[in-house]
């Protein structure tokens, strides 16, 4: 077995992963970065976000096109490709991908293409993917594996008729009616991509809501307009029993009156109930390293594991299991195993579904405010009084804060509308800075833009919105 020795071995090239080693290398460490992919990327550019978003970018076209026939345009109904629809997803991740190989040549970084597992607190066990075994000593090392969909026991998403998110994003075919198991943001982003490529959807949430823990103002938006999208979606509903069989799919579906289950048929069924990190295949007990009952690694403030000199990042070490966030600690790892003084403490971490109106939340929302009993005020601005939203025919947003009632610095701030993911970057600076709400308001924001409703939403606050009649009021707290 041959030996190699690096100064940092970073297992798993995702955001976090290749973030960590671009930042450790660019500061002077000697970097290995093992992932099975060819390039770096992991699941997000391979397998997850940038294909997904590819293909929402599709579904959205099209569903501007149909809805243009309101406005005096109207086209024939889209004819869809598919080998040149997944053509087009590959090209991108083709391009993103080779673009990041590139970079870890550029930075002398030392890629291998296989696996890891520890063998001791200082040894990996690298298994290539030509089946080539190497021991590679180390004197620090990142785990950023990731994650993986969480999979209802009993059913076989490689089956063809059962997906999930990975399998779902090959789009092998369309489903005529497909059952979409999980009302989270997985489930409806994919949902909405099968619906505008033909699919019929009939979405099932055990929840009371789609979109758990989300505001429901802002929720209630996006499910006003996929109810003329998804044939059903179904409420503190669950597929009790699920059987494939040579016509399709049979589902027993259970909602809040179990007397009255029902047993459907479908062409296919997305399971989208989550992810679940990707650590019991690391060998930790080789290790000190701890984790929890679901499977994370435990980490401290800097992102440091159990073992000082092994850290943790990404999806594998907690929630929330969101790329920016991975990439944002890759950083603060690499700083720390450089010698600088850093740590992983934000103030807002900002959160994006990439539905049609998307919605987007960062720091505190009104539901975490309302269960932590914070004393809170709220100011919304309606995107049906926004000049912007006017001329895209989308007046059906909205744009909130939560904000402390005695400094006025501003909480959180929560969008649902068209581009809200766009626009949530601005709210995350506000926050990290502790804007107050009198800073935001008095801030010049283009006009006509989307992003003038945060500027109003900030003025009603004070009774001065343009745009918005609201009689000055008394600073009444919510709690």
């Amino acid at each position: 077995m041959a030996e190699n020795n690096t100064e940092l071995a970073v297992i798993g090239a995702g955001p976090g992963g290749y973030a960590a080693a671009f930042a450790a290398a660019d500061l002077g460490k000697e970097v290995t970065l093992i992932d099975p992919g060819e390039n770096p990327g992991g699941v997000c550019l391979y397998r997850g976000c940038i294909p997904s978003k590819t293909l929402l970018h599709v579904a959205r076209l099209i569903g501007e096109a149909r809805e243009a026939k309101a406005w005096g345009v109207d086209f024939k109904e889209p004819k869809i490709n598919l080998a040149k629809l997944r053509g087009f997803r590959d090209e991108v991740v083709a391009k993103l991908t080779g673009g990041l190989g590139r970079l870890v040549q550029q930075r002398k970084i030392n890629y291998y293409q296989g696996s890891a597992v520890f063998s001791d607190n200082h040894t990996l066990q690298l298994d290539s993917t030509e089946g080539k075994t190497t021991r590679l000593s180390f004197e620090n090392a990142i785990i950023a594996t990731g994650s993986q969909p969480t999979h209802i026991p009993g059913l076989d998403p490689g089956s063809g008729r059962i997906l999930d998110s990975t399998s779902a994003l090959e789009i092998k075919s369309i489903p005529k009616k497909l059952l979409v198991i999980g009302g989270g943001y997985i489930g409806l982003e994919l949902g909405c991509v099968y619906a505008a490529l033909g699919s019929s959807i009939t979405l099932v949430e055990l929840t009371p809501q789609l979109l758990a823990g989300v505001d429901r103002d802002l929720v209630k938006i996006l499910e006003k307009r996929l109810g003329d999208r998804f044939d059903q979606i179904l409420l503190e509903t669950r597929a009790k029993a699920i059987k494939e069989q040579k016509n399709g799919v049979r589902v027993t579906l259970s909602g809040p009156d179990k007397k009255k289950e029902q047993t459907r048929l479908f062409d296919g069924v997305l399971v989208a109930v989550g992810r679940q990190p990707r650590s019991d295949h690391l060998k930790l007990g080789n290790t000190a390293i701890e984790v929890d009952d679901r499977g994370f690694v435990k980490v401290d403030l800097f992102r440091r594991t159990a073992e000082k000199h092994i850290f943790a990042i990404g999806d594998v070490a907690g929630q929330p299991m969101l790329a920016h966030k991975a990439s944002h600690e890759g950083r603060i790892a690499a700083e720390i195993i450089a010698g600088r003084k850093a740590a992983y403490e934000p103030a807002a971490v900002p959160a994006v579904v990439f539905t049609d109106p998307e919605i987007a939340w960062a720091g505190l929302t009104e539901t975490d405010a309302k269960n932590s009993g914070i004393d809170y005020q709220t100011t919304r601005f309606p995107w049906a009084a926004s000049g912007r939203a006017a001329t895209l025919g989308r007046s059906d947003g909205l744009t909130k804060m939560i904000v402390d009632p005695h400094s006025e610095r501003i909480l959180g701030i929560g969008i649902a509308g068209s581009s809200a993911g766009e626009m949530i970057a601005e709210a995350v600076l506000a926050i990290e800075m502790g804007t107050n709400i009198t800073d935001l308001g008095l801030t010049i924001h283009p006009h006509p833009t989307l992003s003038e409703t945060v500027k109003e939403a900030a003025e009603i606050f004070h009774g001065l919105a343009p745009h918005v009649y609201r009689p000055r009021r008394s600073r009444k707290k919510n709690r």
